[in-house]
């Protein structure tokens, strides 16, 4: 079998073990790792965890059965590796290292990592010490991995998903706030399954009071091992109630405000009940979104699940800073009176329009799922 279609069986392989870690591994990348000798599997590991071994480390301790000695213990093999090894010391040591140590004779690796703490440092290590290098094999399927690692490594800001629920003729609520429940039991639990592979749930102040969410990973059918993603409420003049119903749950929930709109008293009965109360500068009446997306980059959140009304969703569409829509269609007409998905202000032609690249239509339970990327204007 050629070279190429065998680097690319198992580079499949080393994938597909990647996403063992999907509900967990945040904020670090999901990453899979393929020891192969003699066309053989060897060993195999996955990133399970952030603060935990890599997923080359992992591979490397299962053919040592777990040893403390790995000198030489993959002599002549080659690894398959899903993103670049690492080659700084985090909470781990270099992967590069363990490698090399390890006596990997050649590293197979899906695509460099865009962490400017690596950046080819791994492979150019690697390549020094005299380790046969091949980058870009599966290249597109490793990225789909990590869309919002690369994206905050790339442009200091993640991934950020807008979910919606609305009626076939686009209605998300009655005239009156109601809205439990619009959808059914599957898409409600699909929407579990966004919450877990999140790194943090936005939203906003009206959200909040309107509906006292709990905004929280409540299905068992995810393994996060026990993470909630980080609840974040855009919040400017901090209305929220002291006994909101999420401050009890597992988790961190966070109270972003401006400074001088912000109550000291307030602020200090939040931080009593283990709230994280932060600032952000104004925009208008309004928090900066400008100003959220590095704060949400620094907090390193890689995925971020955008569950809001009309007014905040419609708000961050209108900036750009919706990389997907997930819109759950339920068959059902809610009248005229009711509200819209959307508040989409200035669009008075069909040139202000804003466009969207439909890229799924499926069934879920009784209900449609639609996701849609906003098209660049």
């Amino acid at each position: 079998m050629p070279i190429a279609l065998t680097d690319e069986y198992y580079m499949a392989k080393a994938i597909e073990l990647a996403k063992k870690g999907w509900y967990s591994t945040q904020p670090n990348p999901r990453v899979g790792c393929i020891l192969v000798r003699d066309d053989h599997i060897i060993a195999q590991g996955w990133h399970q965890y952030a603060g935990q071994g890599h997923a080359e480390v992992n591979a490397l301790a299962q053919l040592a059965h777990n040893s403390s000695n790995i000198q030489g213990i993959a002599k002549g093999a080659t690894a398959y590796v899903t993103l670049e090894p690492c080659s700084h010391f985090g909470k781990t040591p270099p992967c590069s290292e363990a490698l090399i140590t390890a006596g990997v004779q050649r590293v197979v690796v899906a695509m460099a990592d865009p962490n400017p703490l690596v950046a080819g440092r791994g492979l150019k290590r690697l390549e020094e010490q005299g380790i046969a290098i091949r980058c870009g094999v599966l290249e597109n399927e490793s990225r789909a991995l990590n869309l919002g690692f690369i994206q905050r490594m790339l442009i200091q800001r993640p991934n950020i998903r807008c979910k919606m629920a609305m009626s076939l003729d686009g209605r998300t609520a009655m005239a009156n706030g109601e809205s439990q429940w619009i959808t059914g039991a599957d898409a409600r639990e699909d929407v579990q399954r966004l919450r877990a592979e999140s790194s943090a749930i936005l939203t906003g102040i009206g959200t909040v009071l309107a509906d006292n969410p709990a905004m929280n990973v409540r299905s068992q059918n995810y393994d996060t091992m026990g993470r909630q993603p980080d609840r974040v409420i855009l919040d400017s003049h901090l209305q929220i109630a002291n006994e909101a119903k999420m401050f009890a749950l597992s988790g961190k929930t966070i109270v972003l405000t401006h400074e001088q709109t912000s109550p000291q008293e307030k602020i200090t009965a939040l931080s009593n009940q283990g709230v994280v109360v932060d600032f952000l500068p104004l925009s208008g009446a309004s928090l900066s979104l400008v100003a959220l997306m590095p704060w949400l980059a620094k907090q390193q959140y890689n995925d971020v699940l955008l569950e809001a009304g009309a007014t905040l969703t419609g708000a961050m569409l209108q900036a750009g800073l919706v990389d997907e829509l997930i819109i759950y269609m339920a068959p059902q007409l809610m009248g005229s009176d009711a509200r819209g998905l959307f508040n989409l202000s200035g669009l008075e032609s069909m040139q202000d329009n804003i466009h969207l690249s439909i890229k799924d239509i499926r069934a879920v339970g009784k209900d449609y799922r639609i996701i849609a990327k906003p098209l660049a204007a």
